[in-house]
Parts: C-alpha cells; sequence; structure tokens
C-alpha cells in the first residue's frame, strides 16, 4: 500500500508534490525514449516532459490541478485513488469535476479523513452510505473540483459522497449529475450495507450527495455509465473477463430512482455469444452484427450471479467492460482484455439501428494496451486511458472515426490513467493519475491534427 504521504522519488514524485506546478513540451529530454507506434500522425511525436511525469507533442502543456491528501474546502483531505470523472459547466467560466476514488474496505487511511479520528468523527455525522463491521466510513465516494477555466486555476474542491466502495467509473447525465459506479458486490458479511450500485451526485450540489443507491441499475461489478441525451435510457458496461452489457430504461426519463427495466444485450443469430474473440474470432474488425435486448430478473443480484443468468438467456459476454461514452449517436465502450491478443477491443453501438460493430481490436500493444476509461472528444475522436497490468507506463491513446489509432500523451508513472474528460468550451482536456492521485489539465494546438 503507498502511503498518502509518500509519493516515491524522481521528477515525477516532485511534480506530483508541487514543487513543479507546470510542465510544457519543450524539447528537453529528461528520461530514455519509451516505444509506441501511431496509425497517423495525429499531434507529432510525444516529447519528454522537463518535469518527468507527462510527455506530450509539442505545444501541449499540463497543469496539476489536484492531488491527493491536499486539504478541501470542507476540511476533510483529497482522498487517493482518482479514476473516472467528468466535466459539468457552470456559471461564469468555470466547470464542476465530478471525481471517483476506488477505494478498497481497509484503506480508511487513503479515504477524506486520512485515519485522523477528528476527521472520523466529523464524518460519522455526515450523510453517508455504508459503513465497515467496525462501525467506519468506507472511504470510497467522490470529491468536485471546481476550476476557472478563464483563469486556469481550482477554485474549491470538496467532498460530494461518501461510504461507498471501489468507485471506479461512472459517467454524466444529460441534467447535470455524475453517476458513480461500484465495481464489487461486498455483501453485509464485509460490511454494513451491500454493495454493487450506482450512485448519482449532482454537480452543482455543493457538499454530500444524498447516498441513495440507484436498485433499478442492478447490483453488479459496475465499471461506466452512458446516457442516451434523446431517450435518458442508460447504458452500463460490468468488469468481469465474462461481463455482460446492459441497459436500463427508466420509468420517468431523468428520474433513476423511480426504476425501470434493466436487459442485457444479445446478438440477434447468436444466444449467449462470445464477442471475446479469444478462442474463436469469429468477429471481425469493423464488422458488425444485429442486436437485441433481454429482460433480466432478480436484478439485485443476491447470489452474485446475474452475469451468468443473463448468458444463460441468450446475453452475450464481454471481456471486462470498461469506458463507456456517447457520441455521434452512438455508444463507444471498451473490453480491456478482448481481441485474440488480450489486450483490448472497442466497440461501437447503434441504437438506433440496433447494430454493434467492432470498432477496434488491438493486435499490437505498442498502438494500444489494455483500453479503459474513454471519452468522445468534440470533434469526434476517441480518447482512450490504458490500464497495463503491473502498473507499468500507460498512455492516452485517439482513435479517429475511421478507427485509426494514434498516441496523445504518455504517463511516466507507473500507474493507470482515467477520468479522461473535455471542458464545455473544447479548450481543456482533464485526465487523471490514478496513484497515488493527481487530475492534470492539458491544453494545446487541438486544431492541428494531421492524418485521418
Amino acid at each position: 500500500m503507498i502511503d498518502r504521504r509518500q509519493f516515491g522519488g524522481g521528477m515525477a514524485a516532485l511534480a506530483f508534490l508541487g514543487l513543479a506546478r507546470r510542465g510544457e513540451a519543450q524539447g528537453q529530454a529528461s528520461a530514455p525514449a519509451l516505444t509506441y507506434r501511431s496509425e497517423v500522425p495525429g499531434y507529432g511525436e510525444l516529447v519528454p516532459d522537463p518535469l518527468g511525469l507527462f510527455d506530450l507533442p509539442a505545444g501541449f502543456r499540463y497543469s496539476i490541478v489536484s492531488r491527493t491528501g491536499e486539504p478541501m474546502d470542507d476540511g476533510y483531505l483529497t482522498p487517493g485513488r482518482f479514476d473516472g470523472m467528468a466535466c459539468f459547466p457552470l456559471p461564469r467560466g468555470r466547470v464542476a469535476l465530478v471525481r471517483n476514488h476506488e477505494h478498497r474496505i481497509t484503506e480508511r487511511a487513503l479515504g477524506p479523513t486520512g485515519g485522523l479520528e477528528r476527521l472520523e468523527q466529523k464524518l460519522r455525522g455526515e450523510a453517508v452510505y455504508g459503513r465497515d463491521l467496525e462501525g467506519n466510513v468506507l472511504a470510497g465516494g467522490t470529491s468536485t473540483v471546481i476550476y476557472d477555466l478563464r483563469r486556469g486555476r481550482r477554485e474549491s474542491q470538496y467532498l460530494s459522497l461518501a461510504g461507498t466502495l471501489y468507485n471506479c467509473a461512472g459517467g454524466a447525465t444529460p441534467w447535470g449529475s455524475w453517476l458513480s459506479c461500484e465495481e464489487t458486490v461486498i455483501g453485509r458479511d464485509r460490511a454494513g450495507q451491500e454493495h454493487g450500485w450506482v450512485f448519482e451526485v449532482p454537480a452543482r450540489q455543493r457538499g454530500l450527495a444524498a447516498p441513495l443507491p440507484l436498485r433499478g441499475l442492478g447490483r453488479f461489478k459496475h465499471e461506466a455509465a452512458a446516457v442516451d441525451p434523446g431517450t435518458g435510457i442508460v447504458y452500463l458496461t460490468e468488469d468481469e473477463d465474462d461481463g455482460l452489457f446492459y441497459r436500463f430504461i427508466p420509468e420517468v426519463r431523468g428520474q433513476l430512482a423511480r426504476g425501470g427495466r434493466l436487459q442485457a444485450l444479445a446478438l440477434r443469430d447468436r444466444p449467449g455469444a462470445d464477442t471475446r474473440n479469444w478462442s474463436d474470432a469469429w468477429f471481425a474488425k469493423g464488422g458488425s452484427v444485429e442486436v437485441h435486448w433481454i429482460d433480466l430478473a432478480e436484478t439485485d443480484n443476491p447470489a452474485g450471479d446475474l452475469r451468468l443468468r443473463g448468458r444463460a438467456a441468450g446475453a452475450a459476454v464481454f471481456a471486462r467492460g470498461e469506458g463507456v461514452h456517447w457520441g455521434s449517436n452512438a455508444l463507444y465502450f471498451c473490453c480491456t482484455s478482448g481481441g485474440a491478443a488480450r489486450i483490448g477491443q472497442i466497440m461501437r453501438l447503434d441504437p438506433a439501428s440496433n447494430r454493434l460493430q467492432l470498432f477496434v481490436e488491438s493486435t499490437d500493444g505498442l498502438l494500444l494496451d489494455y483500453a479503459d476509461n474513454l471519452t468522445v472528444t468534440p470533434w469526434g475522436h476517441l480518447i482512450v486511458c490504458e490500464d497495463k497490468q503491473g502498473q507499468r507506463i500507460n498512455y492516452l491513446r485517439a482513435v479517429t472515426p475511421g478507427g485509426r489509432i494514434y498516441t496523445l500523451a504518455r504517463l511516466t508513472a507507473p500507474t493507470e490513467l482515467a477520468g479522461v474528460c473535455f471542458a464545455p468550451d473544447k479548450e481543456t482536456m482533464f485526465v487523471n493519475a490514478h496513484v497515488p492521485g493527481a487530475t492534470l489539465a492539458v491544453t494545446g494546438p487541438w486544431r492541428r491534427f494531421r492524418g485521418r
């Protein structure tokens, strides 16, 4: 376990600690070149960061918005394990970044109290969801950062959801809230409450959101969520080797707590299909198949077998469903270990035509290795966070509308990237380093893209 106050050595540690607050790609070599590939030029070669943290193409720069362990405006400490995140517009050129913290049941010292008794007592009096068997508030949840785009600086930050676990990814809603997903099905035998739910966090609310589990969205190892802005239907991924892809049809659009129907995706002519291409690579890149949806029962999943029952009813399986995002009238979602090489697939689902396409399947780890969180840029490209096993060097990859991959950035610290999202100004991209935890703001010549 990494102590929140021990960030390791080297220039990357200095950058995290704020002794070096800003970096720009200027051609000053600070580390040996690392090998990567691109199918189109994109924004050009990566230039080693003089601060040794985040390599970007020439002309791009980043600043550190927030770091693990900093005191927040509500008196708590900024939790660690930064993960999924979304950006919401606010008045006067500001935005709200609602950010997940993927803490385990044993990680109180990395949570908002830092393990300090005075903060533990304070948090026990707040609106929180769950506690451990000793009565301590669980360390997972979300924090919200208010950022001034005009001045390029943080205005405030505070805790916005508490008492949850393994808050991995999630998704933004069109009505201005963040869906924070628990990637666990820990039960009452290990915690005071059942976990494995989705929670809704209003982006504009100051302080803690009501910790209400959205039970209609099911209980399973939730990863991410995306909402169709036209229908209000919520699409959900599951981080299992044999996970399903779900959709939730709400009784009332925008009021998810009022319930609805949970369904799983199935292929029209292949009941129980395996899309992973692990042993039978039948799903060709660029190919598409017709889908339909299967109603699910007992979605509160007391036996932890929802995906197994779904597949028995004909649902398709996917290799570790991760990030999902809505863009250009279609959904894109990552399957981290999918494909014959088991290093990543990206699926494209068109709800209007009920067609599923294998948009990307990586066969080369130097192009794309373990696709995780993703976003759709304002100009229609995908930006994908890597999460390689063993905490190796991870990249931000990008994909053109034609399915061509290029490399956008490299995190030289050995941890995953997560939570990539764009501000409404279309000029600022935010992304998280997972451990020890830092949120970066990236700006640069986005219109300079080369290649198709």
